[in-house]
This record gives structure tokens, C-alpha cells and sequence, in this order.
């Protein structure tokens, strides 16, 4: 079995998405509940990458599929509390980026969960591999570390 991952700090992602939990967010248990990371980390990497002119979710010629996805968690999350969500990339290939990501309790410096999401792009129509666009690899690459 492999070593337990530390949380990471503030310092080692290049973007950040604020995100106000819901209500809804938190279970039975009184925190967010798991499945609620997954989708702010979906949430960060669109964002980032509409904002970046990368992805029109409407019509760009190439989309991104998850094929790897996974999350450690350290620290509780729970409504009410606003939440940063980090970004950056560890790898760029020809058809794949692993992003990284981090949630950060607003006034935290450590990183309450971390993951990452590999996605392959793919030609919309066919679904098959395609090679990242000019626009996608210039968004990707600012934020490799």
C-alpha cells in the first residue's frame, strides 16, 4: 500500500475558483458530502478553461472525457463556508492533461481534499483521440507546474 499523501498549501496551484457551499452540499453527517468534490473539481476546470476562451461547451470541435479521477481528503467542509478550489496541471500530452486539483476552506492554507481528473480529448463527433488545439494547450500549459 502507498504512503498517505500531505495536504498541499495555497502556494502550489496557479488558479482559483470561490465557491460558496450549499445547503444541499452538506449529508447526513454534517459536511459536504464526497461526491460534492468531485463536482467542484468539474466545476474549477471548466470554469477555468471557458474563461481562458479554450472550451465552448456548446460547440468546441474537441471535449474532454474523464478517463481517471481520485481524492484524498484531510479536513472537514461544511455549510456554511466558503470554499477555494485550486488549480493547476502536472501533465500536458498530445491528447491528455492531468489536472490537479485542491478545496481550501476560505481562511485555510492547507488543502482540506486534493485529486486530480485525467482527461482525454476527443473529437466531439467521432469520440476518438484528438490532439489539444492551439487555444486549449496555451490554457493548459500556464498552469503547469
Amino acid at each position: 500500500m502507498s504512503e498517505r499523501p500531505t495536504a498541499h498549501s495555497r502556494a502550489q496551484y496557479r488558479h482559483f475558483l470561490p465557491i460558496q457551499t450549499r445547503w444541499s452540499d452538506n449529508d447526513a453527517y454534517g459536511h459536504v458530502n464526497n461526491v460534492v468534490y468531485y463536482s467542484w473539481f468539474d466545476t474549477v476546470v471548466n470554469e477555468y478553461l471557458i474563461a481562458a476562451g479554450a472550451l465552448d461547451i456548446q460547440s468546441s470541435p474537441v471535449v474532454g472525457l474523464v478517463v481517471e479521477t481520485q481524492c484524498n481528503y484531510f479536513s472537514e467542509l461544511a455549510f456554511p463556508q466558503r470554499v477555494d478550489a485550486g488549480l493547476r496541471v502536472a501533465r500536458a500530452g498530445t491528447s491528455s492533461v492531468r489536472y490537479e486539483l485542491a478545496l481550501f476552506g476560505a481562511l485555510s492554507d492547507t488543502a482540506s481534499a486534493q485529486g486530480h481528473f485525467v482527461h482525454v480529448y476527443v473529437d466531439r463527433r467521432s469520440r476518438r483521440p484528438a490532439p489539444l488545439p492551439p487555444s486549449l494547450r496555451a490554457a493548459v500549459e500556464r498552469l503547469v507546474v
